[in-house]
C-alpha cells in the first residue's frame, strides 16, 4: 500500500526569504525513491499555535509527517514541544544525549562555553526512536502515534541530509515489507518536454515500475522505480523498461545512476588513460571547477587557463593576434586555436576551448548574447559546436560547459562529436 507524507519546514527565516528551503527538495527526492508520495509542502514560522494548526491539517491528509527545523536550544526552537503536545506525548530527558552534547562542546568546540539551554535538546517525546545527529548537537526523533508516523529532523541542510540517510530512511524502509529500487537515467541534448514526448506512451502506461522525468539546468533525468518483494524481482521489472528507454534515446543518455556529466566524462578519461586541459573565456574557469570538484581529478585534468583578455589568449595560448583581429575573440577559429593551444602548452591528450558572449551586454546582430563556440582538440582533429544559449548569463556559462563535457564523452565513446 502506498503511503503519503507531508513536509513541514519550521522557521521564520524561511518565510522572510533569508534562507532557501533546500531540505524540501532533498527530502522529496529521497522519499520518491522510497515510493512515498509527497503531496504537500508547508512552511510555518516560529510560532507554536500556527505550527499546531499546520500539524492538525497534515495529520488529516498524510500518513507520515516530517518536520525540519526548530530542534535547537533557543526559545524559538519549539518543534518538539509542539509536536509532542499535538500527539499527547511527554518530553523525556535522555541522559546519554545530554552527555553527548557536553562531549560535543568539549571535543569539537573547545574554548566555547556551553550554556545550559543546550540541554533542551536532550528532551525528546516519550517512546520515540532517537535519530543521531552526526553533524551537530540537536538529535532528531521518530514515533508512531494515533495512526501517524512523525519524524523530526534538524533545519541545517548538512545535518538534515545526513540524519535522513542514516536514521530516518532506515526507519521508513522498515515500514514496508517490499523492496523499492530506482535507477536514474541521465540525459543531455533534449529538454524535458522533448524527452517526455518521445516516451509519452510508456510513461503514461506504467504503474509498476514507474518512469518520471525531472528537469535540471541544461539536462534531464528520468527516474525508473519499481516495487517488489525482492531486489532481484524489482530489477527484473525495470530491465525491459530500461532497455526500451535506451533504445529510444540512444546516445543522448550519458549515464545510468551517474553522479554528473563531469563525473561521467572524467571516468572515461581515467579509464582510457587520457589527460585534458581547458582554455576558458566566457565560462571563467567553470569547466575546470566542475572537474576539480571531483576527488581524483588530477589523474586526468592537468590544468586550465582563464583567458578572458585577448592578450592572455595570445601570450599564454598562442592564439595569433591577427586571427582575433580578423574573426573576433568570439569565433570558431579562436575557439579552435584556444583548444589546440592549451593542449600543446600543457602536453595533454585533449584540449578544450570555450569562447562566447555570456551577457548581459556585448552581443551584436551577428553574434547575439548567448553565442558560444566550444572546441575539442584531439591532436588529430579539432571539433567544434556553435551554440545559441539564450540571454541568462548563469545558464549560458553552465550549459556551455555541459556541451564541452558532452563532446569529450562522445569522442571517448566513438559517437558523433559535433552534433547531438
Amino acid at each position: 500500500m502506498s503511503m503519503s507524507a507531508e513536509l513541514i519546514a519550521v522557521g521564520t527565516e524561511l518565510l522572510l526569504g533569508n534562507v532557501v528551503n533546500t531540505n524540501a527538495r532533498d527530502l522529496s527526492e529521497s522519499l520518491s525513491e522510497l515510493g512515498i508520495n509527497v503531496y504537500y509542502h508547508t512552511v510555518v514560522g516560529d510560532n507554536p499555535e500556527r505550527l499546531r494548526q499546520a500539524v492538525e491539517i497534515a495529520r488529516g491528509r498524510a500518513d507520515i509527517i516530517i518536520t525540519t527545523g526548530g530542534l535547537g536550544p533557543t526559545c524559538d526552537d519549539l518543534t518538539k514541544a509542539t509536536l509532542a503536545a499535538c500527539f499527547g506525548k511527554e518530553l523525556v530527558y535522555h541522559e546519554d544525549i545530554g552527555r553527548g552534547i557536553r562531549a560535543y562542546f568539549a571535543e569539537r568546540l573547545p574554548g566555547i562555553p556551553m550554556t545550559e539551554n543546550n540541554m533542551r535538546q536532550a528532551y525528546l517525546p516519550e517512546g520515540c526512536t532517537v535519530l543521531q545527529n552526526d553533524r551537530g548537537t540537536a538529535p532528531g526523533c521518530a514515533f508512531f502515534a494515533e495512526g501517524k508516523h512523525v519524524i523530526m529532523l534538524p533545519g541545517p541542510p548538512r545535518e538534515c541530509r545526513v540524519m535522513f540517510q542514516n536514521g530516518a530512511r532506515p526507519y521508513l524502509e522498515a515500514l514496508s515489507d517490499a523492496e523499492i529500487l530506482s535507477h536514474n537515467i541521465h540525459i543531455f541534448g533534449l529538454g524535458e518536454s522533448a524527452v517526455e514526448e518521445r516516451l509519452q506512451t510508456l510513461i503514461q502506461d506504467l504503474t509498476n515500475p514507474t518512469l518520471a522525468p525531472y528537469a535540471k539546468l541544461g539536462e534531464v533525468m528520468l527516474r525508473l522505480t519499481a516495487k517488489a518483494e525482492s531486489h532481484e524481482e524489482a530489477e527484473a521489472l525495470m530491465a525491459p523498461i530500461l532497455q526500451e528507454v535506451k533504445e529510444t534515446l540512444g546516445s543522448l543518455i550519458y549515464g545510468i545512476d551517474a553522479d554528473s556529466l563531469e563525473a561521467a566524462a572524467l571516468q572515461l578519461l581515467i579509464e582510457n588513460k587520457k589527460t585534458i586541459a581547458a582554455a576558458e573565456s566566457c565560462t571563467g574557469g567553470l569547466l575546470a571547477k566542475r572537474l576539480t570538484d571531483i576527488p581524483g581529478a588530477s589523474a586526468a585534468f592537468l590544468g586550465g587557463v582563464v583567458a578572458y583578455a585577448n592578450e592572455v589568449k595570445t601570450e599564454l595560448l598562442g592564439v595569433p593576434a591577427g586571427l582575433i583581429a580578423m574573426n573576433g575573440a568570439v569565433s570558431e577559429p579562436v575557439a579552435r586555436a584556444m583548444a589546440e593551444g592549451v593542449r600543446a602548452r600543457m602536453g595533454t591528450d585533449f584540449g578544450i576551448g570555450i569562447t562566447g558572449v555570456a551577457g548581459p551586454g556585448g552581443g551584436t546582430e551577428e553574434k547575439p548574447v548567448g553565442t558560444v563556440f566550444v572546441a575539442l582538440a584531439t591532436g588529430e582533429e579539432t571539433f567544434l559546436r556553435r551554440l545559441s544559449l539564450g540571454t541568462d548569463r548563469a545558464r549560458v556559462r553552465i550549459v556551455a560547459t555541459h556541451h564541452a563535457l558532452d563532446m569529450l564523452r562522445r569522442y571517448l565513446t566513438s559517437l558523433p562529436v559535433e552534433t547531438i
